[in-house]
């Protein structure tokens, strides 16, 4: 991104970079609007403290009639007493860091929180909420989150977007596979949902929420019984054939259809086409794995590519994330050694995110273990914003209002999290502070240069973090390292030398500030394919299609596919009979922007609305515009029915929002439950059932 700052040091304008290979000169709509994000009357500037006797509740939208004005060293004096007091009286376990990527710079993400928090000895916090389940079942089947570059999608002749709504929130590839398909590419789209992509599509497949397993299963099945596999690239880079193959044999597309709501027909020719076509790529992302059974879908779908030998040919293979080739020294930057020289002793306990609404009401944090370690008295939330994002909305509020848990929220907004907070502290946004950068949907390192002066108060979570350790007394020199230390202890191997990526040996601090992004090298050929050839990062050096790892682990070492306990084939249909899809709007990025007028206005088509087939909306006696109630045993929403054939009959669909913005204070997750993946422990936002009635 390109900044213009003027003569008065205010920025006037953000534009992509057309010198940069994937932005090319353009941004996204949410992004390029991002100027209104920074100088918004409505951010938060100056330390706010709740004033005595105001309720914790939820507000109005940019009420801050609850709070007063206070400055940081008050605000950090008193945070700091309050972490102290609750450490020595129950445990600094007691204390909850909860965060996650609302700011994605290497610092900002988790560099001085982290040695802070382990130092202190509170919770850790598993950050599963996401990407977890996919990312560790990718890292099943390949060993490292690698894949199809962007620019290499020029080359199929089929993309597959499984799960990925390219057009609305990939909008960096869509000139890729534009190219591609004025070449000659097919298009097809596998989503619940028929999305912009799904409507620029060649072929929609409108699969049944978490039915993605048994449909790459299904594909296998047609592929290995009519010969299209590739036995060179099985018999050199793959484990565990035999045992797939007998696997796959009992998942007919007779059987698959009954669970997808496909035909038989039309899995046999997307299996033949995918099989028959080269070069095929799929782009796999991660709605797929946000159902029970999310993490064998991402990972048997990641098999695909390996069974037709595609990772082979330029344009082929898949792609779900590419951060696996930013191995930062995440030791150094994080110090979790740090842990030891805590009150504890010890390593501290782990507490997973996606089920805060328990941690924060239950006499333990873990429901399977309630002995886990105290209560939480004090949480601390910063890039994130539980309050509107986290599963089991109403169990979390009921937490979050609890009069004695202490929270301190680091923000740049009154959000659904503030108005339950003691303390708010002015954020800096990403042109505030100086960062350096992964990705995940490309292959370079990226400086991220301070663009103007923070306005107001506003501070980084560096310097949130360097100031409590002050306070608290943590004298460890790693507390007094500044932002270009910390950049450049990321950038440095370990002691021994074994962390640092060789892809990454070329780039230094000096030359990333001057140059401002600079490619990763992945071998001395430059034009390498990903698992083409070669040891894999996996236990056998293979492709697992087998895994000993999960079968050590008293878990089925193959794919196979497993009824959400919230769908359609459930017994919890009979009382909710319909599958509820809280998808994420296409202009805001989760909750992130939407509060903002511009953004509100770009989404204005489905805000607030819930999207329903006619035929349910019909045996309901809805029609077009009818206020209703979306509700199950976990809680109700009310929103306005659009009668909709995006999606398919016996599925409804609502988008993520703030509660504080509705009707009636509610959002998604008041639906949403608290269970987790099949893998990686992650949310199951997709795996959800409701019922639907009509409001008088």
């Amino acid at each position: 991104m390109l900044v213009t700052v003027n003569e008065t040091g205010r920025a006037v304008k953000v534009v992509g970079d057309p010198s940069h290979p994937v932005t090319q000169g353009f941004l996204c709509g949410k992004v390029a609007k991002y100027l209104d994000r920074v100088y918004s009357p409505q951010r938060v500037l100056y330390p706010l403290k709740r004033k005595s006797g105001a309720a914790k509740q939820l507000s109005n939208a940019h009420d801050s009639s609850s709070f007063e004005r206070v400055s940081w060293d008050q605000a950090l004096d008193e945070i700091a007493e309050r972490l102290r007091l609750t450490a020595e009286r129950y445990g600094p376990e007691s204390i909850l860091p909860y965060s996650y990527a609302g700011t994605m710079g290497l610092l900002g993400y988790g560099s001085m929180d982290r040695r802070f928090f382990h130092r202190l000895g509170a919770s850790q916090l598993d950050r599963t909420i996401c990407a977890e389940a996919g990312g560790q079942a990718w890292n099943l089947v390949y060993g490292r989150k690698l894949g199809t570059r962007n620019e290499d999608f020029t080359h199929a002749k089929l993309i597959l977007a499984w799960g990925a709504n390219i057009h609305g929130n990939n909008i960096h590839l869509w000139p890729f596979v534009e190219q591609a398909r004025r070449s000659g590419a097919r298009l097809v789209v596998i989503d619940p949902y028929r999305t912009r992509t799904a409507g620029l599509a060649d072929w929609h497949i409108a699969i049944r929420p978490g039915t993605d397993a048994a449909l790459a299963l299904g594909m296998m099945h047609v592929i290995l019984r009519d010969g299209l596999e590739d036995r060179s690239y099985i018999d050199e880079m793959t484990y565990g054939f035999a045992a797939l193959a007998e696997r796959v044999r009992e998942y007919t597309p007779e059987r698959v259809a009954s669970w997808t709501g496909m035909r038989a027909a039309e899995i046999e020719q997307l299996a033949r086409e995918y099989a028959s076509t080269s070069p095929a790529a799929i782009r796999l992302n991660y709605g797929v794995q946000r159902s029970e059974n999310g993490g064998t879908a991402v990972r048997a779908i990641a098999m695909l590519p390996a069974l037709v030998g595609s990772w082979r040919e330029r344009g082929g293979g898949a792609q779900l994330s590419l951060s696996g080739g930013f191995q930062w020294n995440r030791s150094a930057l994080e110090r979790p050694d740090l842990m030891l020289a805590s009150p504890l002793g010890r390593t501290s306990r782990v507490v997973n995110m996606s089920r805060l609404g328990h941690a924060l009401t239950a006499l333990g944090c873990d429901p399977d273990d309630p002995g886990n370690g105290p209560p939480v008295h004090a949480l601390i939330v910063y890039n994130s914003n539980p309050g509107a994002v986290a599963p089991n909305q109403n169990l979390v509020r009921r937490g979050l209002q609890r009069n004695d848990l202490f929270t301190v929220v680091h923000e740049q907004f009154l959000t659904d999290t503030t108005d339950f907070a003691d303390y708010v502290l002015p954020a800096t946004t990403f042109l505030e502070h100086e960062e350096i950068q992964g990705a995940y949907g490309h292959n370079f390192v990226q400086h991220s240069a301070q663009a103007i002066t923070a306005l107001g108060e506003a501070r980084s979570n560096v310097w949130l973090f360097t100031q409590l350790a002050a306070r608290m007394g943590f004298d460890e020199p790693c507390f007094r390292d500044t932002p270009r230390q910390m950049m450049q202890q990321a950038l440095d191997p370990d002691e021994s030398g074994l962390s640092r990526n060789p892809g990454m040996a070329h780039i230094s601090l000096d030359s990333l500030a001057s140059e401002g992004y600079i490619a990763l090298r992945f071998d001395a050929k430059p034009d390498a394919l990903p698992f083409e050839s070669g040891a894999l990062e996996t236990p056998s050096g293979k492709v697992e299609f087998y895994s000993d790892q999960l079968a050590a682990a008293g878990l089925d070492p193959l794919p196979a596919f497993v009824a959400p306990t919230e769908s359609r084939h459930s017994v919890a249909a009979e009382k909710f009979p319909l599958e509820f899809l809280p998808r994420k709007a296409d202009h805001y990025m989760n909750s992130t922007f939407a509060n903002l007028d511009g953004h509100r206005r770009m989404e204005s088509a489905t805000a607030q609305k819930l999207e329903i087939h006619p035929e349910d909306a019909a045996a309901r006696g809805i029609v077009d515009g009818d206020r209703v109630c979306v509700w199950n045993d976990r809680g109700s929403i009310t929103l306005v029915a659009s009668i909709s054939s995006r999606i398919v009959s016996g599925v409804v669909s609502a988008r993520l929002d703030w509660g504080k913005l509705s009707s009636d204070g509610q959002n998604v997750n008041a639906l949403t439950s608290e269970r987790l993946t099949d893998i990686g422990a992650a949310a199951t936002f997709y795996s959800t059932l409701v019922e639907v009635t009509r409001l008088t």
